[in-house]
């Protein structure tokens, strides 16, 4: 008999790490994963008191041959060096919008700096300064899983009538299944349009990969019922869902969210208006439903930055986003007398974008400055191809 005493060893166990806990431990790497992989090269010291003058100084010498995107999600350090700011899609257009730049420095996470090539030119190379920068929404959704989803839907004879609706925050692969099977890309700002058009063209929507922003678009914006939605787990055995279910189902979400966004509860909302008395509480959609139903308003991150310009000094408000955005939103505004607070008492960053800082963006630029192309990239033509059908089909919604 085993000494209980003593610890067991992973051989006792017969313990195998899986792929995904190699990756985080950064013993594996995947260069399609939204989890990251190693970052090459030696990286500045983040004491180094010269970052700021090594980073102006690069770009400098790199002139029009880079444009830098700046995610509104960034840390400031970071956002300062950016040539524009805004979110995924905007970024991306504004990408394309620069045919003279060489290179593309997306300060963001994988699945953007995807669009951003597959929305310029072959000659421009998008760099993104750290591949371990991912989303964890994105890589809730693998193209083997959607494949497999897919199959369900055909084996329980709904797939003809469904049509798959990809929310930007997605992979490149996943934007490309949507566009082969007849769907389109959505933003936050858009959804209501992408659905819209989605059921003129079949009775169902397949929501990718967040599960939060389809249900509130659904129910809020368009008028079904909770019931009308059911959610599909990659897994469970058939998604966790029956034959009925799916039949009877309009809006089929995929089992996805935000790491950020999902945190913010019900109670979140109650303690910050009790907390501060006439706070106006302002959402992400892709929070939770009932933070959505409790909260003032909703909307995109280019819907809360215009909606904190366009308020009255002296107004109080509760931001249910991305800490970062919040804080410089609350400094912006401070000189007008506008009280912004994070709506969650915990802080709580986006971890992956958080990767891109000063460090990795100053060896990105003078690594480019040097003439040595680091951290590209790259869409297989073929994916290219069928992502880009989605993305235009978005780009022309009325």
């Amino acid at each position: 008999m085993r000494d209980v005493t003593t610890a067991p060893t992973r051989q006792d166990l017969d313990v195998q790490p899986t792929p995904l806990a190699l990756l985080l431990l950064g013993r594996e790497a995947d260069p399609k994963s939204e989890r990251g992989v190693e970052c090459p090269g030696d990286l500045p010291s983040p004491s180094d008191p010269d970052l700021v003058e090594r980073a102006r100084a690069a770009k400098e010498r790199l002139g029009n041959k880079v444009f830098l995107l700046g995610h509104h999600y960034q840390r400031d350090e970071v956002i300062q060096f950016a040539d524009v700011t805004g979110d995924s899609f905007k970024l991306a257009r504004d990408a394309a919008a620069r045919p003279e730049a060489e290179y593309i420095v997306f300060c963001g996470v994988h699945f953007m700096a995807e669009s951003a090539d597959i929305l310029t030119s072959d000659d421009q190379k998008v760099v993104l300064p750290d591949l371990a920068a991912g989303c964890s929404m994105a890589d809730m959704a693998t193209a083997e899983q959607v494949a497999e989803c897919w199959d369900v839907l055909t084996e329980a004879g709904v797939a003809e009538q469904v049509v798959p609706v990809s929310y930007m925050n997605s992979s490149a692969d996943i934007k490309a299944f949507t566009g082969k099977h007849g769907g389109l890309i959505c933003t936050s700002s858009n959804a209501k349009r992408a659905l819209d058009w989605a059921f003129e063209q079949g009775e169902k929507v397949l929501f990718l990969p967040d599960q939060h922003l389809g249900r509130n678009t659904a129910v809020r914006d368009m008028g079904m019922s909770l019931e009308d939605c059911v959610v599909y787990n990659p897994h469970k055995p058939n998604g966790g869902l029956s034959v009925e279910q799916l039949r009877a189902a309009k809006m089929i979400l995929w089992r996805g969210h935000c790491s950020v966004h999902g945190r913010f509860s019900l109670e979140s909302v109650e303690d910050v208006r009790a907390r501060i008395p006439g706070v106006n509480v302002l959402v992400h959609p892709e929070c939770k439903h009932e933070v959505v139903a409790a909260a003032d308003y909703v909307g995109s991150t280019e819907y809360i930055i215009k909606a904190l310009e366009a308020a009255p000094a002296g107004s109080k408000w509760a931001i249910g986003t991305e800490l970062n955005l919040v804080r410089r939103l609350a400094n912006r505004f401070a000189s007008e007398d506008k009280e912004i607070v994070f709506l969650d008492k915990t802080v709580c960053f986006c971890s992956t974008m958080n990767r891109i800082d000063l460090p990795h963006l100053v060896w990105t630029l003078e690594s480019l400055a040097d003439g040595k192309l680091v951290n590209q990239i790259q869409v297989d033509k073929e994916t290219e191809s069928f992502a880009k059908l989605a993305l235009e089909r978005m780009l022309a919604l009325p």
